[in-house]
């Protein structure tokens, strides 16, 4: 491409001669989005929206939509059919291997994913101009993850599946976000290049992929090298279906960990919005959730909350950038630091103690889906996503 990376990217230099190719391709894909889904929310539909028809389309196929657009046409084309290395036998076995461990995935997303994705301004500024960034954190997360209760689902992300519905109403959800900042005035493209770009779009990916399963071994969790080969490819199709582009899509874990470097090292370090965001986020949502099944009084049980998620979040993200963050200090992370391997041992033990890995695992699910009644409950969560909150 001739232009220029967005001028608020740091190391751009430096981003092309330590990673070649993929790092110029990194820096030039800051201008590309998902032209498929943002033709599709262009569009102007008779008696209906472009949500309305996209459901339409998910619920009954795209010969069910009246006067359906050839943009509408064109996405779905994409959509109903299936790459060739696609297998959905891997994709249920992850969403097994991952839900087998219910629990730590749901403190790692918090604390560790968007924790660090909260190290990079550029990236989070579409949630810092719609407002949702720091004023609904406990319903982001519940929305957040009633997708992912679709998509850890045995057979979620099948064509008719629940999940692969959620991913394509996400994708766009976001095409709606980037029209509104094209049309806002507020969104300065020349620093920022184009509102969830396909960068961003992968690290997405890698924060429910590389960077959650890096934290969860720091909680104890061990995986097979056929779970995370699973996991990944579970991670590769939910990106296809989102929109990632085939360059960019990460299909393994050197992708993941590459497209985390090239995050951080062309990131210009989180902002007033982040910051806010992080607190947010720990004073709204995850110190309240841990603090629930702490003992002890509710003070107690709020401040010793305060302190381990604190602890964790600095184990998970490192100290330097934790600092960058505002997030608290506490000599209590150095001892969290060490307790990945002791908790590790116990891993055989729970399958011993639940009567074998199916039971385990069936466990889990039900384990998982009372969770997900209680925080909508609890937060006052009406809707599934975005698309459909009353609000």
């Amino acid at each position: 491409m001739d232009r220029q990376p967005p001028l608020d990217l740091v190391n751009v230099a430096l981003a092309r001669q330590r990673y070649g190719d993929a790092g110029r391709h990194w820096l030039d894909a800051m201008w590309q989005a998902d032209d498929l889904a943002d033709a599709v929310v262009a569009d102007v539909y008779s008696g209906g929206s472009a949500t309305a028809a996209v459901r339409a389309a998910l619920d009954g196929g795209i010969e069910t939509v009246d006067d359906a657009p050839a943009s509408l046409r064109a996405l779905f084309a994409t959509l109903d059919v299936e790459p060739e290395w696609l297998d959905h036998d891997r994709l249920d076995r992850a969403a097994d291997a991952l839900i087998r461990h219910t629990a730590a995935l749901g403190i790692v997303l918090g604390a560790a994913s968007l924790v660090r994705g909260a190290g990079n301004t550029i990236a989070g500024k579409p949630l810092a101009v719609t407002g949702r960034y720091v004023s609904q954190p406990a319903i982001r997360s519940v929305e957040v993850g009633e997708w992912l209760r679709q998509v850890l689902t045995p057979g979620g992300m099948r064509r008719g599946g629940a999940g692969f519905a959620y991913t394509v109403r996400v994708r766009v959800i976001h095409a709606h976000v980037r029209l509104m900042l094209w049309r806002s005035g507020e969104w300065d493209e020349s620093a920022w290049g184009v509102p969830i770009p396909q960068p961003y779009m992968a690290f997405t990916m890698a924060e429910f992929g590389h960077i959650a399963i890096d934290a969860m071994e720091k909680l104890g969790v061990r995986f097979s090298d056929r779970e995370l080969d699973d996991i990944y490819h579970l991670w590769r199709y939910v990106g296809r279906v989102v929109g990632m582009s085939e360059e960019l899509n990460p299909a393994c874990e050197a992708d993941h960990v590459r497209i985390e470097e090239l995050y951080r090292l062309t990131s210009p370090g989180p902002g007033p919005d982040d910051r806010a965001f992080v607190a947010a986020l720990t004073d709204d949502y995850l110190v309240p959730e841990l603090a629930n099944v702490l003992p002890g009084s509710s003070k107690m049980r709020q401040a010793n909350a305060s302190r381990l998620i604190a602890g964790l979040q600095r184990v998970f993200i490192g100290d330097h950038d934790a600092d960058a963050l505002g997030i608290t200090d506490d000599p209590l992370a150095k001892v969290l630091a060490r307790v990945g391997p002791v908790l590790s041992l116990v891993q055989p033990m729970r399958t011993i103690a639940f009567g074998g890995r199916a039971r385990l695992t069936a466990r889990a699910y039900r384990i998982r889906d009372a969770e997900m009644t209680r925080m909508r409950s609890a937060y006052d969560v009406t809707h599934d996503l975005v698309d459909a909150d009353p609000h």
